[in-house]
């Protein structure tokens, strides 16, 4: 399993309780989790607990490739911490941090091989800056 680690970051103008429920809700998941305008996510189930399980469909929007991305909740505390462990046995965390009229997320991942550490990191940076646009915009 490769251990190496990916760190992204954005700050949000919105408050933390604003900033969890949206990037918790099924909802709208749907709206942000894309890492770019030609994709899109079709389907978000979420049962945000320990032992609860999250599924997205992600899916390019001419149809040509789709994935499902899954995992298993280790760690919740509300409106601070997720932590979790993806359908391939890779770690994630993200860390919600408070303050006051803004929130700053950090998000942390293992890597995967298939794809370039740096197409990972555009990757998931991409998706983190749509839902700062989505929750800003909400």
């Amino acid at each position: 399993m490769n251990t190496e680690t990916i760190t992204v970051k954005v700050t949000i103008q919105k408050p933390v309780q604003k900033v969890w429920k949206c990037w918790n809700t099924p909802a709208d998941i749907e709206n942000w989790n894309a890492a770019s305008d030609d994709w899109h996510t079709t389907n978000a189930k979420n049962n945000l607990q320990v032992e609860g399980v999250f599924s997205y469909r992600m899916e390019a929007k001419d149809g040509s490739f789709g994935f499902d991305c899954n995992g298993v909740y280790s760690k919740v505390i509300t409106n601070e911490l997720i932590e979790y462990t993806m359908a391939d046995g890779r770690k994630a965390s993200v860390v919600f941090t408070n303050n006051d009229r803004t929130t700053d997320i950090i998000e942390t991942f293992e890597t995967e091989s298939e794809n370039s550490i740096e197409l990972q990191r555009n990757g998931w940076q991409a998706i983190l800056d749509n839902f700062k646009k989505y929750v800003e915009q909400n």
